[in-house]
């Protein structure tokens, strides 16, 4: 069994325009840049994102959109992307916002076979419109439903060819969940190994979840906000 693909234009050659994609990632900390540089490059349009956000307008998610390549964002924040915010002002982008513990748990039950739940985030508020709600130990939970995707776009720092994965510290955010989430998961990794060199009681996402995975090349890894102090 080997699912090693060519690259990420290899990788992304069956998506058609309007796929919904989950991409892991926290802002800029462990997106898939790879992946999403080739989506750009394809022109695949009228798709459906689902990410915590938006990172920022000249890199990641946000080259996609301004491509106009995306028709819906599902997102926890606008954040620190002035052509998200610009777009969602002018009404040329849907966006469903949605707390970000709520949006991760959607995922989650999405990757867990579970249809919807009730939390209490979001009662009283415009996320809880036109959603059933029922009183749980007196107090009021809005029934959610989970949250699945055609693709995922998932990045990792290791992985081997039958495509388990192991995420270097917070960049896993994301990344781990969406995995389950999917009807295809798409890794791209810094480094793949040969098979037996990842211990089996540290890898984060088996590869039973995975279809395709591939090396990237050329990671920026940049900092949405850098933040210094003096010594």
């Amino acid at each position: 069994m080997d699912k090693r693909v060519a690259g990420a234009e290899a990788a992304i050659a069956n998506i058609k325009d309007g796929a919904t994609i989950l991409l892991g990632g926290f802002g800029l900390c462990g997106i898939p840049e790879n992946l999403i540089a080739a989506l750009r490059k394809k022109g695949t349009k009228d798709l459906t994102l689902v990410s915590n956000n938006a990172g920022i307008d000249d890199f990641g998610i946000g080259l996609l959109l301004q491509s106009k390549q995306v028709k819906k964002m599902i997102a926890s924040y606008v954040g620190e992307n002035k052509t998200f915010e610009q777009l969602a002002m002018k009404k040329e982008i849907e966006v469903e916002l949605n707390p970000q513990g709520t949006l991760a748990e959607r995922i989650r039950c999405g990757g867990a076979g579970i249809p919807a739940f009730f939390t209490p985030t979001g009662y009283g508020t415009l996320a809880a419109e036109g959603k059933e709600v029922r009183d749980f130990n007196g107090r009021p939970h809005v029934l959610v439903p989970s949250l699945r995707g055609d693709f995922a776009f998932i990045k990792a720092f290791k992985g081997d060819r039958w495509g388990n994965l192991v995420f270097r510290k917070t960049a896993r955010n994301y990344n781990a969940v969406m995995a389950t989430a999917a009807n295809y998961c798409i890794a791209e990794v810094e480094e793949i190994v040969e098979l037996g060199q990842l211990d089996p009681d540290c890898i984060h996402t088996p590869g039973i979840f995975v279809d395709a995975i591939f090396q990237g090349t050329n990671y920026a890894k940049r900092i949405e906000r850098r933040t210094t102090r003096k010594r």
